[in-house]
C-alpha cells in the first residue's frame, strides 16, 4: 500500500483534475440546456436554499457584482426558471425563486449523468459511501471558506 504523503498527493492531484472535468461539465450542461454556466450553478443554489433569495445574496453566493446578479436572474426571469416575488417582510425588495416546474427541464437533463454517477457510487460499501460523502461536506465548507476569504482579499485590494 502506497505511503500516506503517496496517498496525500494522490488525492489533491485528482481532485485538480476533477474540479476540471466538473467545470467542463458543468458548462456541457449549461449549453445542453441554453444557459450560461452561471446560470445553472444560480439555479442550484435557489433549489438548496429551500426559500426565495434577494438578488443580493444571489451575488453573494455566486460572486457576482449585483448588476450582473441582476441580469442573470432577469435571464433566468426570461428563460421562464425563475420569477420575481414582492418581498413580504420589505415591499420595495423583490425576492427571485424557481418558477413553478422549471426544475423538470433540468432534472431531465441530469437523467443520463445521475445514471452514470449512480453506476459509479455502487461500486463502493455503505461504509465508503459515508466517506465519501463526509469528505464532500467537509471539502464544500473549506472550499466556501476559501471563497470567502479570496473575496475578501480581493475587496481590499481595491
Amino acid at each position: 500500500m502506497p505511503e500516506r504523503a503517496e496517498l496525500l498527493q494522490e488525492i489533491v492531484s485528482e481532485s485538480r483534475r476533477h474540479y476540471a472535468v466538473w467545470t467542463l461539465f458543468n458548462q456541457a450542461l449549461a449549453d445542453s440546456l441554453g444557459l450560461h454556466p452561471t446560470d445553472l450553478q444560480c439555479v442550484n443554489l435557489l433549489h438548496r436554499a429551500g426559500g426565495p433569495l434577494c438578488t443580493g445574496e444571489i451575488a453573494r453566493l455566486t460572486g457576482l457584482t449585483p448588476g450582473s446578479a441582476t441580469r442573470l436572474v432577469d435571464r433566468l426571469v426570461k428563460a421562464g426558471i425563475a420569477e420575481r416575488r414582492i418581498d413580504p417582510d420589505d415591499r420595495r425588495r423583490a425576492l427571485v425563486a424557481l418558477a413553478p416546474g422549471s426544475l423538470a427541464g433540468i432534472g431531465a437533463a441530469w437523467d443520463e449523468p445521475g445514471r452514470a454517477f449512480r453506476q459509479v457510487l455502487a461500486g463502493y460499501t455503505d461504509e465508503q459511501l459515508a466517506v465519501i460523502g463526509d469528505y464532500l461536506g467537509k471539502a464544500s465548507e473549506v472550499g466556501r471558506a476559501q471563497t470567502e476569504r479570496l473575496r475578501a482579499e480581493a475587496a481590499a485590494r481595491r
